[in-house]
């Protein structure tokens, strides 16, 4: 895990905020499906914001959902600098997060390995 600074931290708190209400009540892309916003890591020169998100669904629907967060951008950008009122707001990078999915995959894992041992 990464060591981030106060500033960072918060500066990537409030970005995260208002990239899930954004999300939530304003964009209407259909390729972006429900996704959440786990986390913002911001560089610390706050020029580089790496946003991790997870959406249900298939793979292309992970894929599709990517394209149209990176499609948005642009306007999420424009609309924190109105709203959060920073100097500086960062370029937006949207990264899927897969620990949800390793997290499943684990519970599968231990769900079958508990039926086995039950057969025996």
């Amino acid at each position: 895990m990464k060591v981030r600074s106060q500033r960072c931290q918060r500066v990537g708190d409030q970005l995260k905020s208002e990239i899930s209400i954004m999300l939530l009540k304003e964009i209407k892309d259909p390729r972006i499906g429900f996704v959440t916003v786990m986390d913002v890591e911001v560089s610390p020169d706050l020029s580089q914001a790496e946003v991790f998100f997870t959406v249900f669904g298939t793979e292309q629907e992970r894929v599709d959902t990517l394209a149209g967060l990176r499609s948005t951008a642009g306007y999420l950008r424009r609309e924190m600098g109105r709203r959060l009122h920073l100097k500086r707001i960062p370029e937006l990078h949207f990264r899927y997060d897969s620990t949800t999915d390793k997290g499943e995959h684990l519970e599968e894992l231990f769900v079958r390995i508990h039926r086995e041992q039950e057969a025996e």
